[in-house]
């Protein structure tokens, strides 16, 4: 199992599980809660078919990555991205950055710069400002995060059921589109992140990453449903041109949060034409 050290907790290493396949421009996948780098199913032969080659790591406390009690902040995910991006030397890297994993993204080009990336994606992502405050209406509520806290805490195993029907819009969307078993599969998934890492990062949701977007200098594609009942393309999506120098923005129409698996083709056509775009007239 390839793994990269990126911290101690007391006696303890904590250490990044990640997968490194295919050769060609570097793109570093970053998933989204509560699942792990795996959810990129759909989403990474096609890349490697068309000449890529493509990097998925697993959040601190998620998947195959140590669970530690302490560290589920964005400042800590970025400097995780950022050991992880020097220790394997990418160079001209596409950034992607599913839900939570856009947050991830944002904080890292904000704190590291763009000197190893050439690309960055936000799909389905939490920027610019997720949580609503005084100075930012737009926002959703801090009720329903608190909301999603006492779920966990009570029955964390029955907050994911009802959960992931929303994440894929299971009601409207169920057979064919996604069905029990993939919903099962996301379930088991989650169920083997740490607890603390689960209800920790639902307070970083609330993280504020307008003045990271503002700082970004490469070509951004911006990714949604417009059917999201997880992450709503008004206070996302809708709003991060208005940040983002050179974002290019994209909608699936009638698309859940969980659109990687439930609309492939259009997210990997969308995803491969924005690889394919020269960022030599775009990027500062």
């Amino acid at each position: 199992m390839s793994t990269i050290p990126v911290g101690k907790e007391n006696s303890t290493s904590i250490e990044l599980h990640y997968e490194d396949h295919g050769a060609g421009p570097p793109g570093v996948l970053i998933h989204g809660w509560p699942l792990s780098g795996a959810s990129w199913e759909k989403q990474v032969p096609a890349l490697l078919e068309s000449g890529h080659r493509v990097i998925t790591y697993d959040r601190r406390g998620f998947g195959r990555s140590s669970q530690p009690a302490t560290g589920y902040d964005y400042d800590t995910f970025a400097a995780d991205l950022d050991i992880l991006l020097a220790r394997l030397d990418l160079e001209n890297v596409t950034l992607v950055g599913f839900s939570m994993g856009g947050g991830e993204v944002a904080r890292y080009l904000g704190k590291y710069g763009s000197k190893r990336v050439s690309r960055a994606a936000f799909l389905g992502a939490i920027p610019p400002f997720l949580k609503k405050t005084a100075d930012n209406p737009e926002g959703v509520d801090a009720s329903v995060f608190d909301g999603i806290k006492k779920g966990l805490r009570a029955d964390r195993a029955a907050f994911f059921t009802h959960f992931f029907r929303d994440f894929y819009n299971a009601d409207a969307l169920g057979g064919p589109t996604i069905s029990e078993e993939a919903l099962r599969l996301s379930w088991n998934v989650a169920m083997t992140a740490s607890p603390i890492a689960t209800l920790e990062c639902v307070t970083a949701w609330g993280t504020d990453f307008r003045a990271d977007l503002k700082k970004i200098q490469v070509p951004t594609l911006v990714l949604h449903g417009d059917s999201d009942r997880i992450v709503p393309f008004e206070v996302s999506a809708k709003r991060k041109p208005a940040f983002i120098r050179h974002a290019r923005l994209e909608v699936i129409p009638g698309a859940p949060h969980g659109f990687t698996w439930t609309h492939p083709e259009e997210t990997n056509r969308v995803l491969l034409s924005f690889l394919q775009q020269d960022v030599g007239a775009t990027r500062q």
